[in-house]
């Protein structure tokens, strides 16, 4: 951890300016950061310590007094101290009277206490004008600067006027203040910092689920078969063959994930006939995770490439096209060339870098820093029309691989298909359905349905009809 300067100099007030004293209580790694961080953006502060003379790393501009005497100097006190320790707030109850009172604590737990911590301070000390705010942000961001971290900062509070002038002194330190409301909104405030990715968790083990079917079901077939057949030991493509099949399939089953609810949800309409009518919650969240979906798609693609680059250097790579070679040489007999499997070749070594430029694009639009430089027609057109041609490549690049084998008996063994044909069943299906979908027929209706037309509604049809109610 970085240590503190001793003289912090202000940045952004002038000299002649008066200088606005804020009261910190509490002198740990949080209460410091934020000090300092303030001193340099020109207020005054002065820190409220139990033990005042042991407060040896603060900067040397900043005052240290006692809670009672630091509270006097003030109409404005951050609360820097976990809620174990409120109780000494009850005897400055007339001291913090009509005072600001800022509550940056954390909890260990989500949900640890019936009431959230603003909460409670606002009972234990009834007359000060509580607002949630800081919480979000870490003692690292602030020594560290806020473009290494989130600058956004959650406020809620009971008063607009103390929460006004909290969302001021965020600005001036550079962050950016979000107004949550009322200060019935820092139960949430607080449990914000606790969640351990939220969103990432059904894609994360959706994700894992599918890793682990699919490497079974390879096992099954290319290591169990060939031995219970052939007593032949192919335990070897474990390391690096086996996981070369299961994360293309595995990002491409997750690519057709990231489409398949909108297409659901395109079917809801149409059967329902109206937009205003909430999806399945089970639906609703799927679609809150489309992005995480894909994003880690993209990281199995990844995968998919760099074991693919290391295959010429493989040994037994390297053995069996030296063994061809000296075969061949031996009984002066060659393969014949093949257009056919020429073109195969290519065109399955195409579609999958074309394919996969156009997912590693779709992974950087996705980015806050980058679709906030684009507008909603710019990002729709990259997520859902670049991103079902990238869907169509994908798909085309796993049925070239399996060219004239695809259907046939020979592949099968335990009569268990192979695991890229098993992969195809949701992206094929997906497709299908989209073609469907953007038949003009149906696209016509569903468009509609999505301005706001109603099959039932009597004002829809008053309207087809010319006639309107108002």
């Amino acid at each position: 951890m970085e240590k503190f300067s001793t003289d912090a100099l202000p940045l952004t007030l002038n000299s002649s300016e008066e200088q606005e004293t804020v009261c910190i209580f509490g002198t740990g790694d949080f209460g410091r950061s934020l000090g300092l961080k303030m001193l340099q953006c020109g207020y005054s502060i002065v820190f409220g310590s139990r033990n005042p003379r042991m407060s040896s790393l603060l900067p040397s501009s900043a005052e240290v007094l006692s809670y009672s005497e630091a509270a006097q100097k003030s109409d404005f006190i951050i609360l820097a101290i976990h809620r174990e320790h409120y109780d000494f707030l009850t005897e400055l109850t007339e001291v913090l009277n009509e005072k600001i009172l800022v509550d940056v604590s954390n909890n260990l737990k989500i949900n640890q206490y019936p009431e959230s911590n603003a909460e409670y301070l606002a009972q234990l000390v009834p007359g000060v004008r509580v607002v949630k705010a800081f919480n979000t942000i870490s003692a690292w961001a602030l020594q560290s600067g806020a473009l290494d971290a989130s600058r956004q900062v959650f406020v809620c509070g009971n008063y607009s006027k103390a929460k006004h002038r909290v969302m001021d002194i965020i600005r001036t330190l550079g962050l950016t203040p979000l107004d949550q409301g009322s200060l019935m909104a820092a139960n949430e405030i607080e449990n914000y910092p606790l969640q351990l990715f939220p969103m990432w968790k059904f894609p994360f083990y959706l994700s894992a689920v599918l890793c682990v079917v699919f490497f079974f079901y390879c096992v099954i077939r290319d290591v169990i078969y060939p031995y219970v057949h052939a007593k032949k030991d192919s335990t070897f493509r474990i390391a690096i063959s086996i996981p070369n099949r299961v994360f293309p399939i595995v990002a491409l089953i997750l690519l057709a994930l990231v489409y398949l609810p909108g297409v659901i949800a395109a079917i809801l309409q149409l059967y329902r006939g109206t937009k205003y009518r909430r999806f399945p919650d089970w639906l609703d969240h799927w679609m809150l995770c489309r992005k995480q979906l894909g994003l880690i798609a993209l990281g199995f693609a990844f995968l998919h490439v760099l074991y693919t680059l290391v295959i010429p250097i493989r040994y037994y790579v390297r053995w069996r096209l030296g063994n061809l070679t000296a075969t061949q040489a031996i009984s002066k007999k060659e393969n014949p060339f093949s257009t056919t499997s020429a073109w195969l070749s290519d065109s399955y070594v195409a579609l999958g870098i074309l394919g996969f430029f156009l997912f590693v694009l779709l992974g950087i639009t996705s980015l806050p820093s980058v679709s906030n430089t684009v507008n909603w027609r710019e990002f729709r057109f990259v997520q859902s029309k670049l991103g079902y041609l990238t869907l169509i490549l994908c798909t085309a690049h796993t049925l070239v691989y399996g060219g004239k084998r695809f259907l046939s008996p020979s592949i099968l063994r335990w009569y268990l298909p192979s695991a890229y044909v098993i992969a195809l069943i949701v992206p094929c299906t997906v497709l299908v359905i989209k073609f469907i979908l953007i038949l003009p027929c149906i696209d016509k209706t569903l468009t509609r349905i999505r301005q706001g037309w109603e099959r039932n509604s009597k004002f829809s049809k008053s309207t087809l009809n010319g006639k309107t109610d108002i």
